[in-house]
């Protein structure tokens, strides 16, 4: 399989750091995905209850809190169904917590951005050291 032929999809957000970091690691690989930047051109609800079962998560597993209106919306609150959250995420996109990649391989909430290694179906081609200085590849591509 050349990696041209190799379909990834990013839900990236360009301002947070694991989102960055994940999409150096696809690169890193050879492969240019598609990126989309979710909070711009959201998912819609049918894909993003697609996405939530082939992650195989919970809605509230998706939901982001940190810099959100996740507290003044009340979402702490257990007794809210997977559809109350996810009517929430498609109607705040901010609180899709970042980032989703859908591969071949699967799909995943890449957090740590690492996660992400389990869904290329090629190798790393030399090191690479996350933004926060952390090196999680050596430079013969293995993972660290």
């Amino acid at each position: 399989m050349s990696n041209a032929a190799i379909d990834i999809v990013i839900y990236h957000n360009p301002e947070c750091g694991t989102s960055r970091n994940t999409l150096a690691m696809i690169r890193n690989a050879g492969i240019e995905p598609h990126v989309i930047e979710y909070l711009k051109t959201p998912p819609n609800r049918p894909r993003l209850v697609s996405l939530i079962a082939r992650m195989g998560i919970s809605a509230r597993q998706l939901l982001r809190e940190k810099g959100t209106p996740f507290a003044e919306l009340g979402l702490a609150d257990p007794t809210l169904s997977d559809d109350q959250l996810i009517d929430a995420m498609i109607e705040h996109p901010i609180l899709i917590n970042r980032p989703i990649v859908v591969s071949p391989l699967g799909v995943k909430l890449c957090r740590p951005s690492e996660e992400v290694l389990d869904l290329l179906p090629s190798a790393q081609r030399g090191a690479f050291t996350k933004e926060d200085g952390e090196q999680v590849i050596d430079a013969a591509g293995k993972r660290i």
